[in-house]
Order: structure tokens, then C-alpha cells, then sequence
């Protein structure tokens, strides 16, 4: 599956964003997706997950609350909606995609950036 993530930008503290990713290639619905962020000289790190049906979601503990993940498998695509958003948000956003019967995330976007201003 090949993915196109967009929706980055810049924006104050305390206002929103949502991201976007589309999806091309074999079957979306079969594929639980996820979003990733990697800062300015740091690791990658885990921001959100959902299941293939968009039933099962899962975050990271430093955007509970703040961030939702959501999937229209109609359309191909995974969403992140992001409010309430911090400085420490700034980073380059990748969505993943991980086939269902797979243990790790075997493709990923090529990163939109987002940037929050103090």
C-alpha cells in the first residue's frame, strides 16, 4: 500500500489541525493504521493507532485526550485530528500501515510537517 500523508502546517498553541492520509494499492480496510511523529533530533515515537474496522483505537499518553485517530475506509483514508496542540507537538507526522496478519508497520507516508508556535 502506498501513502500520501498531508494537512501539516503551522499553528498557534492551543489550536487545531487534521491531518490526512491516503491510501493506494491493495485493500485499506485490511490494514490497521497508524501516525507517528519524529521532532527535530529525536526517535520516531508511537502518537496513534486504529483497527482495521476503525473500531479499536490506541494512543500515546502525551496526546490522550487531545488527538483522535479515525479512518474512512471508503475513501482510503486515516485521519488525525489534532486540538488543544503544544509546542512540543512540532514534529514531521507519518502515517503507517501494518496488514493485518503483520506485527510491525511495513509502510509508511512520507511525512507532513507541524509545526506550533509558543
Amino acid at each position: 500500500v502506498q501513502l500520501q500523508a498531508s494537512g501539516g502546517g503551522l499553528v498557534q498553541a492551543g489550536g487545531s489541525l487534521r491531518l490526512s492520509c491516503a491510501a493506494s494499492g491493495r485493500t485499506f480496510s485490511s490494514y490497521i493504521m497508524g501516525w507517528f511523529r519524529q521532532a527535530a533530533g529525536k526517535e520516531r515515537e508511537f502518537v496513534a493507532r486504529i483497527s482495521e474496522s476503525g473500531g479499536n483505537t490506541y494512543y500515546a499518553d502525551s496526546v490522550k485526550g487531545r488527538f483522535t485517530i479515525s479512518r474512512e475506509n471508503a475513501k482510503n483514508t486515516v485521519f488525525l485530528q489534532m486540538n488543544s496542540l503544544k509546542p512540543e507537538d512540532t514534529a514531521v507526522y507519518y502515517c503507517a500501515a501494518m496488514y493485518y496478519i503483520a506485527s510491525t508497520f511495513g509502510s509508511w507516508g512520507q511525512g507532513t510537517l507541524v509545526t506550533v508556535s509558543s
